[in-house]
């Protein structure tokens, strides 16, 4: 950055911060549970009894950093092998990953989603067939090879959609819709925006169950630590039934930033491994539609960095006011905008202003609000949207703090710690 933003900057003052941990329920199932939990569920008659051996079965994996994935992953394929069936996992993305196979492959691995960790292949490829119409004559599209498998197990998370409200938000519904439906299909989908989705998702949906060979779904749940809550499997003809009343758990155990409020939001990390929308706005605030809302409410938004797991998408960068060279230099425009053009949400991708460091990314948002109180600036900062358990909060806050039992003081104040280049040492750090 110039000399002259720099000097325009130099004396903004960052307030002290504290460490905090938000006080959430924490049930959940321990990872060493789990295989057995899943196993037990399988051996249902109505869902073991469908696999076959000598059948080929596709199982979903997607993009999103779903606790304990690979666990349940691998029992998955460990428990079609052992019913004689062949498994393979096919990615269910839509068109992330820059809407190539090669890119699909490469943030599978990142979650640990391996040929080698779950012991069968994985099938990236972006081709498509059409398998039916929904119920108003549109073209249904779904993976090549899951079309071609003898079933398909739907194996993803149930949570609240970043962009829109309805009875299926992110979950089993839209994980064949969009997941499956791959670049193509995603964007037949998408084609009439945001506010058609809450009906589109579901009638895609039930046109692929009806269509095509969806065996059953393994659906997770988590708590607000990002813990496993609940595994549910629901045969195909249960999905449209069961799916609903699972949501609307999982928006009860959705966490938040527990002030309602802040002058400036700083968020260390952003990727499409913490949700689709780089951030989840459901904790953050950052809408991109104007047909979802909550979350935090903030003047301005400080993003830091960019995930490794992110594979370079940089989606999420718009709802920003100002990011880091850093940020930018990682940002791939090919890994980005096929996403986003798919989704018809460009604006996630606006370029905010690019600034030379950390420091100066928090000065010019503290510089440029308007109607504070510039001596008691209230800051929320988080190392990214999904893991929210410990957050750094300034200086203001800590009298309202001290009284409230959902916060729990867990440091002293103290200045937060920038090297010689301007950057945090411990950026995206919990705990």
């Amino acid at each position: 950055m110039g000399k002259v933003v720099s000097e325009i900057l130099k004396d903004v003052e960052i307030p002290k911060m504290f460490k905090v941990k938000q006080v959430f329920p924490d049930e959940h199932i321990a990872p060493e549970i789990i295989p057995g939990k899943v196993r037990e569920l399988l051996n249902q008659e109505k869902f073991s009894g469908q696999i076959k051996p000598g059948m080929d079965i596709a199982i979903t994996c997607g993009s999103r950093e779903i606790a304990n994935i690979v666990i349940i992953t691998k029992t998955i394929v460990d428990f079609v092998k052992g019913k004689g069936a062949h498994p393979f996992i096919v990615a269910a993305m839509g068109s992330h990953g820059g809407a190539t196979s090669e890119g699909q492959r490469e943030i599978l691995k990142a979650l640990g989603l391996t040929e080698k960790n779950l012991g069968c292949p994985i099938k990236t490829d972006m081709d498509v067939v059409k398998i039916g119409v929904d119920e108003e004559r549109v073209d249904v599209f779904i993976d090549k090879n899951a079309a071609q498998a003898d079933g398909i197990i739907v194996c993803c998370r149930i949570k609240p959609h970043t962009c829109f409200r309805g009875s299926y938000e992110s979950g089993i519904m839209k994980m064949m819709t969009i997941g499956l439906g791959k670049q193509v299909g995603a964007s037949v989908c998408h084609q009439l925006g945001y506010k058609h989705m809450a009906k589109n998702v579901p009638m895609f949906g039930k046109a692929i169950i009806k269509n095509c060979n969806i065996m059953f779904s393994v659906a997770v749940l988590e708590n607000a630590y990002d813990e496993t809550e609940e595994i549910a499997v629901l045969n195909s003809n249960e999905i449209e039934a069961k799916e609903p009343p699972l949501l609307e758990k999982a928006k009860k155990l959705l966490p938040k930033i527990i002030v309602p409020e802040c002058d400036v939001l700083v968020v260390d990390k952003i990727g499409k491994n913490y949700s689709g929308s780089g951030m989840d706005p459901n904790i953050t605030g950052t809408f991109q539609t104007p047909y979802a809302s909550g979350g935090l409410k903030s003047q301005r938004v400080a993003v830091l960095d960019l995930s490794d797991e992110s594979h370079f998408s940089g989606a999420g960068i718009g709802a920003a006011h100002a990011t880091t060279r850093r940020f930018f230099d990682k940002m791939d425009f090919d890994q980005t905008y096929p996403n986003l053009i798919t989704s018809t949400i460009i604006e996630n991708a606006r370029i905010p202003m690019i600034m030379e460091n950390d420091k100066e990314a928090i000065q010019v948002c503290i510089k440029t609000m308007t109607d504070v109180d510039k001596k008691n600036i209230r800051i929320v900062r988080i190392p990214n949207s999904l893991k929210i358990g410990k957050i750094w909060l300034s200086e203001a806050y800590y009298d309202k703090v001290v009284d409230n039992p959902e916060l729990i003081v867990d440091s002293e104040l103290q200045n937060m710690d920038f090297d010689e280049d301007g950057n945090l040492k411990d950026i995206g750090i919990v705990g």
